[in-house]
């Protein structure tokens, strides 16, 4: 596992955990009921679920312009770049697929129901919180991996670097000769 997945990893555990750990201690603290509870942030995480499902689906459109901007530059770049492309690009794609399962399940109209016991509502609560930490955290995780495979892009690209290690060593090899040759035209012209 290479470092970007590894910071994107912990990233979206700790983002997880910090939001899960905050969610349920608001809700201990604030003494609602469960049903209360449940009502009042049903909004809120069907916002969220909405705005993951959208952002990520952006990312992974925007991702065919990454592809097409690794294919067009100088360097050629190694089978790591695409995998991690491929990785992103996986995650993206389960985390939409988890953020509209959620949207659907907490969109039925369970708070109007009467055959529902009121012990359920404390669970589904804070499933429902669970699962919003883990959109949230998926996110931040998505988001991550997409920065430092844009960065990387960036460095290759923009700034030209041919020493990095997603470089191929035979782009690298080829760069140098024709530096090599560049510098022989120079000396000969002179």
């Amino acid at each position: 596992m290479n470092a970007i997945v590894k910071r994107a990893i912990v990233g979206g555990v700790v983002s997880t955990v910090v939001m899960a750990t905050g969610t349920f201690i608001l809700g201990q603290v604030s003494g609602y009921k469960a049903l209360e509870l449940l009502k009042n942030s049903m909004s809120g995480i069907n916002m969220l679920c909405n705005t993951v499902i959208l952002g990520s689906t952006t990312i992974l459109a925007l991702m065919l312009t990454l592809l097409g901007l690794s294919r067009s530059s100088e360097s050629k770049l190694t089978d790591r770049h695409y995998r991690d492309v491929l990785m992103i690009a996986k995650s993206d794609t389960i985390l939409i697929v988890i953020a509209v399962i959620t949207f659907l399940m907490l969109n039925l109209p369970i708070s109007e129901s009467q055959e529902v016991g009121q012990a359920w509502y404390q669970t589904i609560y804070y499933v429902s919180l669970g699962m919003a930490s883990l959109l949230g955290g998926g996110f931040i995780a998505v988001v991550m991996m997409l920065y430092g495979t844009v960065a990387n892009v960036i460095l290759i690209v923009g700034l030209n670097v041919k020493d990095h290690p997603l470089v191929s060593d035979e782009d690298a090899e080829e760069a140098e000769k024709r530096e090599q040759q560049e510098k022989e035209n120079v000396n000969s012209k002179k």
